[in-house]
Order: structure tokens, then sequence, then C-alpha cells
């Protein structure tokens, strides 16, 4: 759901002039100093920096990064976790996930040891991790039983996020690995998560509207409920029930309760809150609504993983 409040309500460009250049006449006659000096004053100018966005995560809650997972690790615990409202993601490439890691430095990692295509890299990496962003918390996976391997990489690399038999049932580690977050109060002060569907066509709404169904596009969607924009402006009024509508969210087709939260204007359109009623939403829609999030965040993770 949008973060914006539920009102009535609703950015300059500054871009250098660039002359050009003086036509040279004489190919044998040399540029005048004076010319000289202002190229040089032009190249030594300074620009301005590029302003990192903050992130609050005490408010929006931190990023769980799975590092080489294995599909059953991806199939049993990172789908338990997105039950459980946590924001994760399956990352195949360590390189792109140095990156990302500077900007969201207080993440936390779990890093699967055994993958077999960078299993000789992966320590390295740990090492590297810990000394360039030393806020990134770590936990590994391992069928590696030794116990005096264990302790000797747990004190060198300061795991602090556990170190997890690949061999353990993996509804036992999804529930070790959730009780560790909730320690680190890893969702911040945020209940649900939410997607931004703005500029996408996989999320649609159908809405039952005195005796027709109208069409309309959804901005944000978690599973509490959504924040849409229709075709043409209902008007819907406020606290209104409407039944049997229908959310379509990619392929998943979806049925649903909810109430009018109330509504804002947003340049051309008026945008309305829509709050699914929690009495009526059958948990297997729940179950879809989360999985669509978790998918729509992997994907713009992983395109800003290849910028």
């Amino acid at each position: 759901m949008s973060d914006k409040k539920v009102q009535s309500g609703s950015k300059p460009e500054n871009k250098d002039e660039v002359k050009p250049a003086d036509t040279v006449k004489d190919e044998s006659t040399q540029a005048e100093p004076q010319a000289e000096q202002k190229t040089e004053d032009a190249q030594a100018e300074p620009q301005p920096e590029k302003k990192e966005e903050v992130i609050n995560t005490e408010i929006v809650g931190k990023k769980v990064f799975f590092l080489c997972p294995s599909v059953q690790m991806q199939n049993q615990i990172l789908e338990e976790l997105t039950q459980q409202e946590f924001e994760v993601y399956a990352i195949k490439d360590s390189a792109h996930l140095t990156r990302v890691l500077k900007k969201y430095n207080d993440s936390i990692v779990f890093v699967n040891l055994d993958d077999s295509s960078s299993k000789n890299e992966l320590e390295k990496w740990i090492e590297t991790i810990c000394s360039a962003v030393p806020t990134v918390k770590i936990g590994v996976f391992s069928s590696n039983n030794d116990e005096e391997y264990k302790n000797k990489f747990i004190k060198k690399f300061n795991i602090t996020c556990g170190f997890m038999n690949l061999k353990l049932d993996m509804s036992k580690a999804a529930k070790k690995i959730s009780e560790t977050l909730d320690g680190l109060n890893v969702k911040g002060r945020r209940k649900y998560l939410r997607a931004s569907t703005e500029h996408e066509n996989s999320a649609t709404i159908n809405l039952p509207h005195e005796g027709n169904f109208i069409k309309g596009t959804i901005k944000d969607v978690s599973v509490v409920g959504i924040a849409c924009v229709f075709e043409r402006d209902p008007p819907l009024k406020s606290k209104t029930l409407y039944k049997d509508i229908q959310l379509r969210l990619q392929s998943m087709l979806l049925k649903a309760e909810a109430v009018v939260f109330g509504s804002r204007d947003d340049s051309d359109n008026k945008t309305y809150v829509l709050i699914f009623n929690t009495q009526k939403i059958s948990p297997d829609v729940r179950v879809k609504i989360r999985k669509y999030i978790q998918q729509s965040l992997q994907h713009r993770m992983d395109s800003e993983l290849k910028t």
C-alpha cells in the first residue's frame, strides 16, 4: 500500500548550456591562450555529487539475501519466510551482490557454501564483505559436520546468523532463521510487505459497481489491501463494502471483499485505497498475494543487480 497519506493532495531541471566551438578559419593559427584557459576552467569545474538514497530500515525493514541457494532452499526456506512477511531475495552472483550490499549495508546474507559453481570463491567473498561492509550480518549453510571447522569458521568470519547444516530438515532451518531475523528486528516497524505495480501491466482489478464491472490498475498491493486507479472515476464512497472483487496478479485470478478506505488525487487520476475484509479473505488468497509480492520484489532487485 502506498506510504502517502490518504487525503486529497497530490520535482526542477538545470541543464548546462553547451556553446558551439569557435569556427577555425586557419588551421595554422594556434588557439588563443584565453580560449585555452576557458577550456581548462570548464574541464576543472567540479560536478555536483550524486546523492545516495537514504533508506530508513527502522521503518521499512531490512533485506535478507540468500547467496547461491539450492532449489530446495528456495522452495522451502524462502517460501516460508515470504509467508512470514520477510523481504527475501535469491542471488546467484556474488559480485553483483557486493555492489548492492554497499547500498543496503545493514542487510542479512545467508551463504550456501556447498554451491558447486563457486564453492572455492565464497569463503573469500565472505572475508571481503566482512571487511568492506562490516555492518552486514552473515549466516552460512554447509554440509560439513566437523565441529572444529565450524567453530573456526564462525570465529574467523564473525558469523552471527548461524552455521546451519544443509542436511537439516529445511522447515527446521526456516524456523531457526525466522527466530534469528526476529531477534535482529529485521522487519522494523512495518507489519506487511508491499509491492509497487504502478509501472507494470501484471496487476489489475475488476470492481462490481452499479450493475457493471469497472476495470482498473493496481498501483501497489499488500496482503491487507491495494491502491488502484480506474479507467473512469466511479466515484467510490468511503467505507463502502464491495464484494466479488476480481484481482489479477500476473496469471493468478483472485476474488476478495474490500472496503473503500479513502482516496487521493494523483495528477490526472484519483487513487483509491481498498482494505480487504480480513474475515472473508481466504488463507489461499493471502498465500498467493505474498508470493506475487515476493516475485515482484525479486524482479526489481534482479534489474538493480544488472545496473
